[in-house]
C-alpha cells in the first residue's frame, strides 16, 4: 500500500522551482538504482555539442513530468471535478515519473542502429526483476502491470494515458520548457500556469477551456520553433550522424570478427544483440564515451576517425542539396577518389516534424497509436478539436518542413581538391 510521507520531500528545480514528493511510493521509486541511472543519460543526446548548456539529464526531465502531472491532478482534485477518477492518482504519478526509465545512452541514435525501443525497455524494467518492480508490487501485485499499460497506451482509462502521452501532455510540456532553459533560448517558453488552469477532465478525456485556446496556440508554436531551431539544428544532426556511424561501424566490425583493443561486456552484448535486462541497465553515456575514447586508437581507420571526430567535435560539414540518383552517384565517386568510404562519409538527412496533426481515430498507419488530439470545451459543454477553431493551429496542422542536407568530412576533400571535378568542388563549397 502507498502511504503519505511523514515529511514532504522537495527537489529544487530550475524550471518548476520545486518538485514536491508526498507519497512513499514515489520517493522509493526515485531512490531505486534504475531511476538513479537516468542521471547518467542526457535528455538531449548530442545537442550539448551545439548548445553547450544542454547537459541536463533524463532524471531531471522525469521529475519535471511527474511534477506537472502532480499539479494537474491536484487542480482536478482541488476543484472536485467529477470526471476525474481519483483512484487513478497514484498510477498516473508513477507512469509520469517512470515513462523514460528505459532510455539508453544517446537513446534515439542507439535505437535506430540496433532496432530497440526505449518504451519496450521501460516496460521490461517495470515488469522484470528490478528494484522498481519491487516498489510497485508493494502497492499491489498487479500494480506494475497497470503502470506498464499506461506506458504502452493500453490502459483502460484513456484520461490517464493522455496525461503523459497526447498532443499536449506533461512530457511535452516539461521537455519544451526544460530544453529551452538549458539551451539558453526563448523559443520553448509558453504560459504553463495558464494552461494548467484551463485543463479539465471531461467525459473520460482531458480538455481545454475554450478561453485558454491562445495559451495552447502559444504552446504549439513554441514546439514548432523548438524543433526547427534546436532539435533539428543541422550541427546537432551532424553529431547524431557521426554517433550513428560509430555504432554502425562497431557493429559491422564485430560481425566480421574484428578484435577490439577495448570492449565492455554490455557493449559487446549490444553489438551481438544478446542484451539481458541487467546488461541493458549497465549501459549509460559514461560507458559509451569510454568506448569512444578507446576506439579512437583502433587499427580500423574508419572507426578511430569517427570516434576522434565525435570526442573532439570535428563534425561533418553540410550543404543543402536537391538530391537525385545521378548527383548522389557522382558524390560517391568523389568520395572514393579521395580515399573515403561513401557508406560512412556521406549521408543525406531530411528532418521533418508534425507540430500538430489532426487526430483520426481510425488511422493507425501500422505504427503506434495516434496521440490524442487537443479538445476545446466551450461554455455550453460542447467539444471541438482545436484546429477547427484556431487559424494558427490550422496553419501548422499536417505541416512537414525540411531541406535535404548532404553531410561529409570536409578536410580530406579540401586536401585533395585536385582529384575532384569543378562541379564537386562547387557542391562541397571548397573554392
Amino acid at each position: 500500500m502507498n502511504e503519505p510521507l511523514r515529511e514532504e520531500k522537495v527537489f529544487k528545480d530550475p524550471v518548476h522551482h520545486y518538485v514536491y514528493v508526498r507519497d512513499q511510493t514515489i520517493w522509493d521509486l526515485i531512490n531505486t538504482k534504475e531511476f538513479q541511472r537516468l542521471r547518467r543519460i542526457r535528455q538531449l543526446g548530442t545537442t550539448y555539442l551545439t548548445f553547450h548548456g544542454a547537459e541536463h539529464s533524463r532524471f531531471s526531465h522525469s521529475l519535471g513530468v511527474y511534477e506537472i502531472t502532480r499539479r494537474i491532478i491536484s487542480q482536478f482534485e482541488r476543484n472536485g471535478y467529477p470526471d476525474w477518477p481519483v483512484e487513478e492518482r497514484l498510477v498516473s504519478l508513477c507512469a509520469a515519473l517512470l515513462h523514460d526509465v528505459g532510455h539508453g545512452p544517446f537513446s534515439h541514435s542507439l535505437e535506430e542502429i540496433f532496432d530497440t525501443d526505449h518504451e519496450e525497455w521501460t516496460c521490461n524494467i517495470l515488469l522484470g526483476d528490478t528494484d522498481i518492480n519491487k516498489v510497485l508490487r508493494q502497492v499491489s501485485e498487479d500494480f506494475p502491470e497497470k503502470v506498464a499499460a499506461v506506458i504502452q497506451k493500453t490502459y483502460p482509462k484513456p484520461i490517464v494515458v493522455s496525461l503523459i502521452s497526447s498532443q499536449m501532455d506533461a512530457d511535452r510540456m516539461d521537455y519544451l520548457l526544460r530544453d529551452a532553459y538549458f539551451t539558453g533560448v526563448n523559443y520553448g517558453t509558453f504560459d504553463l500556469e495558464r494552461i494548467l488552469r484551463v485543463l479539465r477532465p471531461y467525459q473520460g478525456k482531458i480538455v481545454v477551456k475554450e478561453s485558454g485556446m491562445h495559451a495552447v496556440e502559444h504552446y504549439l508554436m513554441s514546439r514548432y520553433q523548438m524543433y526547427w531551431q534546436i532539435y533539428f539544428h543541422p550541427v546537432t544532426r551532424s553529431s547524431e550522424i557521426i554517433l550513428r556511424q560509430i555504432f554502425r561501424r562497431a557493429h559491422e566490425l564485430n560481425q566480421q570478427g574484428y578484435t577490439f583493443r577495448w570492449m565492455a561486456d554490455p557493449i559487446q552484448k549490444l553489438l551481438n544483440n544478446t542484451l539481458s535486462l541487467q546488461d541493458y541497465l549497465k549501459l549509460d553515456e559514461s560507458m559509451a564515451q569510454m568506448a569512444f575514447a578507446e576506439w579512437s586508437e583502433e587499427a580500423d581507420e574508419i572507426l578511430s576517425d569517427l570516434c576522434r571526430r565525435f570526442l573532439n567535435r570535428r563534425l561533418y560539414k553540410y550543404v543543402t542539396i536537391e538530391p537525385d540518383e545521378a548527383l548522389l552517384a557522382e558524390v560517391a565517386d568523389a568520395m572514393l577518389a579521395v580515399g573515403l568510404n561513401p557508406d560512412y562519409h556521406m549521408e543525406i538527412d531530411y528532418p521533418f516534424d508534425l507540430p500538430y496533426d489532426v487526430y483520426k481515430p481510425d488511422q493507425n498507419n501500422g505504427e503506434k497509436k495516434e496521440k490524442a488530439p487537443i479538445l476545446l470545451l466551450d461554455s455550453e459543454d460542447g467539444i471541438s478539436e482545436i484546429s477547427v477553431k484556431s487559424d494558427i493551429v490550422r496553419s501548422i496542422t499536417g505541416l512537414r518542413q525540411g531541406q535535404y542536407h548532404l553531410y561529409f568530412p570536409e578536410e580530406p576533400l579540401a586536401q585533395n581538391k585536385d582529384r575532384l571535378s569543378e562541379r564537386m568542388i562547387k557542391l562541397f563549397k571548397l573554392d
